[in-house]
């Protein structure tokens, strides 16, 4: 009897956009590999990310200081908790005040070649 691979449920999973700063809050570029180590642990998590070309971004914090920054807008399809374990995930990892992350769809067809 010949088996299939069953294919990953995508039920209650979104596509989300999750802005990434190019700097640090000292204005220093992060470097590729920083980056990099980024992209892993968000893989690991989901199976996959489109990153996008870079955005410019302004935002005032709590304390009414305007931040004008370069970001990097990357697309993850996962659900609301996973996205949330992402953010947290940035927020330590690239050292930020806050990080912003959106639905951009709840439906979402992701379709895989049949063998």
């Amino acid at each position: 009897m010949k088996t299939s691979k069953k294919q990953p449920s995508t039920t209650s999973k979104s596509l989300w956009e999750i802005l990434v700063p190019k700097y640090s809050n000292e204005g220093v570029e992060f470097p590729l590999t920083h980056h990099q180590e980024w992209d892993k642990k968000v893989r690991k998590l989901t199976g996959g990310l489109t990153i996008l070309k870079k955005a410019k971004g302004q935002w005032v914090n709590l304390e009414g200081k305007l931040f004008s920054e370069d970001m990097i807008p990357v697309r993850i399809h996962c659900s609301e908790p996973i996205i949330s374990e992402i953010i947290d995930l940035t927020l330590g990892h690239y050292h930020q005040e806050a990080v912003l992350a959106y639905e951009i769809s709840e439906r979402v067809i992701l379709r895989y070649r049949k063998q």
